[in-house]
């Protein structure tokens, strides 16, 4: 049969047995469709000793690869969309860890799903991403790239922080809390839902400023244009550094005087699903919302 995609890379979360058994599953099914399979090196020992298992780094995967293949949790893949993003290179999640709001494919029917989608059958998302740079006297000295959010948050557990915060610099105000969420549709449903954000649609082109535990009772989420550029200025200094994390897994640190500059990426994520996925059916399922009326 002639499939969609021709070269498949596997990534999974690393260290979990679970994920293995998956991964082993995927690459049988892969290889028997005679499909050449690229395994992400930091994940080569749950693959060690397979048939179609071809070792790759994520710079070959990215170059190499017509789709890759998540086994995990959000943070799984959250971490291959950091990496993968500039190569354009669509991803598909399989779900092995708990919410799972971006993995949604269940591994009980993943090889059906996935028949399905490498024939050519799937919805297509592009989801915005972040780039954060720290700026010290006009000199990029750290940046990340994030799919959910950047945090600026508070060192010294007693402590709150002040930020001036500016959009397109246009001064909005001075933050006073424990930090400062700067979220992604995407990430609307993570750090910025459990401190109280809005859910915001994955269609939508924008992003929210979220104060987390502010001060002042008044200062609420702001949602902005995706376009626009965030620029954040810690005062009020009450430790060293502060840092400024990217998705919960990447950690820059701010020094006195130094800027957040942060703007969406003009590479998008393409994030694949099964055809009858249905965003709002998601949210009940992992939020425990009403019944659908039938």
């Amino acid at each position: 049969m002639d499939y969609k995609f021709q070269t498949i890379g596997l990534l999974g979360k690393y260290g979990d047995p679970r994920v293995t058994d998956t991964l082993t599953h995927l690459a049988t099914f892969l290889h028997r469709r005679r499909l050449r399979v690229l395994v992400d090196e930091k994940s080569a020992n749950a693959l060690k000793g397979h048939p179609s298992a071809e070792l790759a780094s994520r710079d070959k995967l990215g170059r190499e690869a017509d789709l890759a293949i998540v086994v995990g949790g959000d943070g799984t893949l959250l971490d291959a969309a950091r990496s993968l993003v500039d190569s354009g290179v669509p991803l598909l999640g399989v779900n092995q860890g708990r919410l799972g709001f971006l993995v949604d494919v269940s591994p009980a029917d993943m090889t059906q799903r996935l028949e399905e989608i490498l024939c050519g059958r799937f919805q297509e998302e592009r989801r915005c991403l972040l780039t954060a740079r720290v700026v010290r006297d006009g000199v990029v000295i750290a940046e990340s790239d994030a799919l959910n959010d950047v945090v600026v948050h508070k060192h010294d557990v007693a402590r709150i922080i002040e930020m001036q915060t500016y959009l397109n610099g246009d001064f909005i105000n001075t933050y006073r809390s424990d930090g400062l969420i700067i979220s992604t549709p995407t990430g609307s449903t993570a750090y910025n839902l459990s401190c109280g954000g809005p859910i915001v649609h994955p269609s939508l082109d924008c992003l929210v400023l979220l104060p987390i535990c502010p001060h002042t009772l008044t200062n609420r989420p702001i949602v902005v244009d995706a376009a626009g550029e965030i620029e954040i200025l810690v005062t009020g200094w009450h430790s060293d550094h502060t840092p400024v994390i990217c998705d919960g897994q990447v950690v820059l640190s701010m020094e006195p005087g130094d800027r957040v500059v942060i703007r969406s990426k003009e590479n998008k994520l393409q994030l694949l699903q099964p055809v009858n996925h249905d965003y709002f059916e998601v949210l009940r399922a992992k939020l425990g919302w009403g019944v659908h009326p039938t």
